[in-house]
């Protein structure tokens, strides 16, 4: 989960019905976790619903007027103040028509600075968020996890536009929820992984893959626009009715064909389902283990490269690898200088394959 460990400042529109839209974000750490209600200036509370168009560009468009927007301090511990109203520090009374030496920014804000584009990596957004406008992470380059609440949401265009390393989608919540991964996964044509991961839990309850797809418009002669879909990415991301993920749905796309996807990402989305089977049948699992013996490699390599012993320990406890599986997975572990990778190797192999010794038998002569 995202540590917040340096203050952030948060530049908010504040709207009607005592809700708020989050304009810009300071700091000095790529790692961002938004709170999820802000003291209102005429007292009481703001519930923050809405990331503004371009809040995380490097180039925002249309910013608001200072004198609209309220200033926020959030600390390491998660407090939140109120520093400005509408442009003015709290406290503050009006500037005179003669006086020439406005409000100075706080000491605190000097070293600041936006948290935005390829400086951003994690974000996680609190249950009251319900909108994410349009662009409202383009050019974050470096973006690689977005954690999100178990609300519905309403997202915008090109939301994720050039976020290339963007891997992960958390969703706080159960499988069974509805929740707004629909609305993420189909904003996002690369691969990402899905986790319904809720607060608290010590691991997912299901992670999902979700492959690239490619989308192409060809004009017929008789100006008629026809869609054609490269890859099975646009099929997974329909797998949901009212916001509710559907694993039924999503299992029976496998077994139809995916010659077009990558290999790697269908051996991750394998991988995940047989690690976290929520709902998972026996028939749909029996199709995802013969081919993830068959690509164990590629997954393999893919925990070596994140680093990810837990995941290792995972892939072996499936007992989908064979013995040239296990050479294979060995060769990597030493490429990569892994000796914790090549011990946990050499146990499950030794455990799976060492000869069982024979019972002694003993011939009594009477």
């Amino acid at each position: 989960m995202v540590e917040q460990a340096n203050e952030l400042i948060l530049d908010i529109l504040p709207l009607s019905a005592q809700t708020a839209r989050l304009v810009r974000v300071y700091g000095t750490a790529p790692c961002v976790a938004l709170p999820g209600t802000l003291p209102a200036p005429e007292g009481g509370s703001l519930a923050l619903t809405e990331l503004g168009d371009y809040c995380f560009s490097e180039k925002p468009r249309s910013l608001p007027a200072p004198d609209a927007l309220c200033r926020y301090a959030v600390g390491a511990d998660g407090a939140v103040r109120l520093t400005r109203a509408f442009g003015l520090a709290v406290g503050q009374k009006p500037a005179r028509r003669y006086d020439f030496d406005l409000d100075a920014p706080a000491a605190e804000e000097e070293e600041l600075h936006p948290v935005c584009g390829s400086f951003l990596e994690e974000v996680t957004l609190p249950d009251s968020v319900q909108v994410i406008g349009s662009c409202a992470f383009y050019n974050c380059r470096s973006l690689r996890l977005l954690t999100v609440g178990s609300s519905s949401l309403t997202v915008g265009s090109d939301v994720f536009l050039n976020c290339f390393a963007l891997e992960t989608l958390r969703v706080q919540a159960a499988p069974e929820q509805p929740t707004g991964l629909f609305a993420l996964v189909n904003n996002i044509t690369e691969a990402v992984q899905a986790q319904f991961w809720p607060a608290g839990a010590a691991a997912p309850l299901a992670a999902l893959w979700y492959p690239a797809y490619w989308e192409d418009i060809e004009e017929t002669p008789a100006h008629i626009l026809l869609h054609t879909f490269s890859g099975q990415g646009y099929h997974y991301r329909q797998c949901f009715l009212d916001n509710k993920f559907l694993p039924a749905e999503y299992d029976a796309i496998f077994p139809q064909g995916h010659d077009a996807d990558d290999a790697a990402i269908m051996a991750m989305l394998c991988f995940a389902r047989l690690r976290y089977p929520w709902q998972l049948t026996e028939a749909a699992a029996g199709h995802y283990r013969v081919f993830l013996a068959a690509n164990t490699d590629r997954v393999f390599a893919r925990l070596l490269k994140a680093q990810d012993t837990d995941g290792i320990r995972a892939l072996l406890a499936l007992d989908v690898l064979d013995k040239a599986a296990f050479a294979s997975a060995a060769a990597l572990a030493a490429k990569a200088e892994n000796a914790a990778a090549a011990a946990l190797l050499a146990d499950a192999e030794h455990k799976k394959y060492a000869p069982q010794p024979k019972k002694q038998r003993y011939d009594f002569d009477f």
